[in-house]
């Protein structure tokens, strides 16, 4: 028995290492075989990185927004009535808060009959200005009269002092007598006096004429070349007018777009000035989304490109196509209350994300609609030709 043990053993002496050598080949085997798996999911991910995803650039840090339309009046005033209110619905030119007109009205009126009284201050003027005309004709004639009076009084002066130097001389001879002599003087004296107020009437009448003249082209001015719509005094007028007019349509507030109401703070009673905001108006249905993208991937985005988008409220369920409309002016930290100061020793560079406006497609928006802040996600397909009239129709 024990030489047959000992024979069997001599038989069969690699069975041992046969058996040790089993499982290090398997594992071998196996480690090869991820080692290709890695390799070709390695090869497969590159390929599809290379031919499909470096061609997209996509964030989930995006969130709707409009251009929301603040309600302020432009007039003082107590609100006498409030039409809406929080996440109504409104169109265009609906009435959204009604202020107090009474002041209003009474401005109106007064500026009527202040345009009123400005008409008429201006036909006054008209006539005026026919009397002074009048004035001056008549101013005329008496410097003409006063300057015949005049030669009149020089002719009589003459004839006097011709008079008395005659019975001078003969006064000598005795051929009159003391009181003809006499007279002669009195007459000469008389006509230097008639002389001198001629020529004192005359600068009178002359005088006259000239402030005649000067009050006509005074009036004149204010009339010359004008009517009574368009002298510069009724244009006042009829333009405080129209202020009070347009004053008067102030107090009624109005939706300038169609949208939702928000933010609103109006109080019937309320007394308000003017640009106190009252409420907002946002234009849902021309929401757009604002991207806020990584610096590095902004390379091959370009305006027109086409987008596809998502959003939180509707999960992946409904897909938003948009365009790229525009880049903003700065980055988002450019634009903080605090900017970053990086004029420090201790400084950190921050991967900076870039504003990036994004038009969505009307009917998309109108089929499932949005509300400002919502999240999205945006991806650019920015191999895509820029769709330059889809731009230039947002």
């Amino acid at each position: 028995m024990q030489q047959n043990n000992l024979r069997a053993v001599e038989a069969h002496p690699a069975e041992p290492a046969a058996v040790a050598a089993g499982p290090t080949g398997k594992r071998k085997k196996l480690f090869a075989a991820l080692a290709a798996a890695v390799a070709l999911a390695g090869i497969g991910y590159g390929s599809y990185w290379y031919l499909v995803a470096s061609h997209y650039v996509e964030t989930d840090n995006a969130y709707v927004s409009a251009e929301t339309v603040q309600i302020t009046p432009a007039i003082n005033g107590t609100i006498r009535d409030v039409k809406v209110v929080d996440t109504q619905s409104v169109k265009k030119g609906d009435v959204l808060v009604v202020i107090d007109d009474t002041d209003a009205k009474l401005a109106q009126e007064q500026a009527q009959a202040e345009l009123a009284r400005a008409e008429r201050r201006f036909q006054g003027s008209l006539a005026t200005d026919q009397g002074l005309q009048a004035q001056v004709a008549a101013r005329e004639a008496d410097q003409k009269r006063a300057a015949a009076q005049l030669a009149s009084a020089k002719a009589d002066f003459e004839r006097a002092k011709l008079d008395l130097s005659r019975r001078e001389g003969l006064a000598k001879s005795g051929s009159v007598s003391g009181e003809e002599l006499s007279n002669a003087q009195a007459a000469f004296a008389t006509a230097q006096a008639n002389l001198n107020a001629a020529n004192a009437a005359v600068i009178q009448a002359s005088s006259n004429r000239a402030a005649a003249i000067g009050a006509l082209k005074a009036s004149v001015a204010m009339t010359a070349n004008t009517t009574v719509e368009t002298n510069p005094e009724v244009l006042v007028a009829r333009t405080k007018l129209n202020q009070a007019k347009v004053d008067m349509e102030r107090t009624v507030l109005r939706a300038p777009v169609d949208g939702v109401v928000a933010k609103r703070t109006a109080q019937v009673g309320e007394r308000v000035q003017a640009g106190t905001p009252l409420l907002a108006v946002v234009p849902i249905q021309d929401a757009h989304v604002d991207a806020n993208f990584k610096e590095v991937q902004l390379k091959k985005v370009a305006i027109g490109q086409p987008v596809e988008l998502e959003a939180d409220l509707y999960g992946g369920k409904v897909t938003y196509h948009g365009v790229v409309s525009g880049f903003a002016g700065g980055t988002g930290s450019a634009f903080a209350v605090i900017p970053a100061q990086n004029a420090t020793g201790n400084w950190l560079k921050v991967v900076q994300r870039v504003p990036v406006r994004i038009a969505l497609n009307p009917e998309e928006l109108k089929a499932h609609p949005l509300r400002v802040g919502l999240s999205m996600k945006a991806t650019i397909d920015t191999t895509a030709a820029p769709k330059a009239e889809q731009v230039a129709a947002k």
